[in-house]
């Protein structure tokens, strides 16, 4: 069993940046790989990002590419999401994912384990 906690959200206003960050634990954790989804009111939720359990693969959302950066820091069993130049299509709850597999653009029934979600709300 993996346990992952979000933290980090919040209220920002266009232009801005925020990040996120999850905190996995379980006996397993560190050999996940990791990603984060999001999911707006009355969307699906969809991929944004995710990195292998080496750190050294990344995927991204054509919508996020060159604004967001996934990381991860296994000293600490937490992934972070550095989310620059938001703006109001970014606004969304976002969840941490885990996955026993390879990094790569996961569709959400690919996911084993989920975080509670952390909201992130951008103005304009």
């Amino acid at each position: 069993q993996v346990q992952l906690v979000e933290s980090g959200g919040g209220l920002v206003q266009a232009g801005g940046s925020l990040r996120l960050s999850c905190a996995a634990s379980g006996r397993t954790s560190s050999m996940y790989t990791m990603g984060w989804f999001r999911q707006a009111p009355g969307k699906l939720r969809e991929f944004v990002a995710t990195i292998n359990w080496s750190g050294g693969s990344t995927y991204y959302a054509d919508s996020v590419k060159g604004r967001f950066t996934i990381s991860r820091d296994f000293t600490k069993s937490t992934v972070y999401l550095q989310m620059n130049s938001l703006n109001s299509e970014d606004t969304a709850v976002y969840y941490c994912a885990a996955r026993a597999g390879r990094a790569g653009r996961w569709s959400a029934d690919e996911v084993d384990y989920w975080g509670q979600g952390t909201q992130v709300t951008v103005s304009s």
